[in-house]
């Protein structure tokens, strides 16, 4: 492996944010590990972006299979560079009362367990291999800030992903490992198609929402990983200008 080689997992990789974040790095040179669940649209990604990296399929709430993947990428490029952490979940918009607890535990397994668990792998390489250190960077969202009507178990996760944040940047300081969080509002994926027609609001009203661009986030997530290692970006908001947010509620 050629030591100027930068070698990233990016997790969700098979649509939307992550997609445009896996074609941005690789675009910029990054050898990306693209995962995810679906291995017809993660080798779609990894061919458009190029070829340079693998497709691996994961499931991120499995500790088993977190491990699998990591140790593919340390068997294959023996380091690690970069984890963006954006593979995520959401549950049906019903009052806090009727969610059930299946769809509760979906999402926080998802959104916060699953990205500790990758936290956890990544750590570990990135603390241990030469040269030392690398960086994480984790989706939050704008529900890491303010909620949406009915939406407890994805608020509650996010909220969760902010504080995991800023104890992974604490604790990787020592090891020249950096993380960061992304925190996206009203990308045009899949995912934010409804907001079209028009999503809740507070008051009660349904109301379309402005979207962006999803290319936009991915070149905030290179902006992030292009940084040297005695730098970080703590938090940064990609946000569709127009959208709801400052003044939300």
């Amino acid at each position: 492996m050629s030591t100027t080689q930068k070698i990233a997992v990016v997790t969700g990789a098979g649509t939307g944010v992550g997609k445009a974040a896996a074609l941005a790095l690789m675009n910029k040179g990054f050898t990306v590990v693209l995962t995810g669940r679906r291995k017809d649209k993660l080798d779609e990604a990894l061919a458009e972006g190029g070829g340079k990296g693998l497709a691996v399929t994961a499931d991120i709430t499995d500790p088993a299979s977190v491990a699998a993947l990591f140790k593919t990428v340390t068997d294959t490029y023996g380091r690690l560079d970069l984890l963006f952490n954006n593979a995520g979940a959401g549950a049906p918009a019903v009052p806090m009362d009727e969610l059930p607890f299946d769809k509760w535990k979906m999402v926080v397994d998802t959104n916060l367990t699953g990205v500790f668990l990758c936290t956890q792998a990544a750590f570990r390489i990135m603390k241990n291999q030469t040269p030392r250190g690398g960086r994480i960077i984790n989706n939050g969202s704008i529900s890491a800030h303010v909620p949406r009507p009915m939406a407890v178990a994805y608020t509650a996760s996010k909220h969760g992903v902010t504080g995991l944040t800023k104890q992974t940047a604490l604790d990787g300081r020592q090891f020249d490992i950096c993380c960061g969080q992304i925190d996206i509002g009203n990308a045009a994926t899949p995912m934010t198609v409804r907001m079209v027609d028009g999503v809740l609001q507070p008051d009660g009203r349904m109301m379309p929402e402005p979207r962006m661009d999803v290319a936009h986030v991915g070149n905030a997530v290179v902006y992030m990983a292009d940084l040297p290692l005695d730098t970080n970006v703590l938090f940064i908001t990609v946000m569709a200008n127009q959208m709801p947010f400052v003044g939300r509620g």
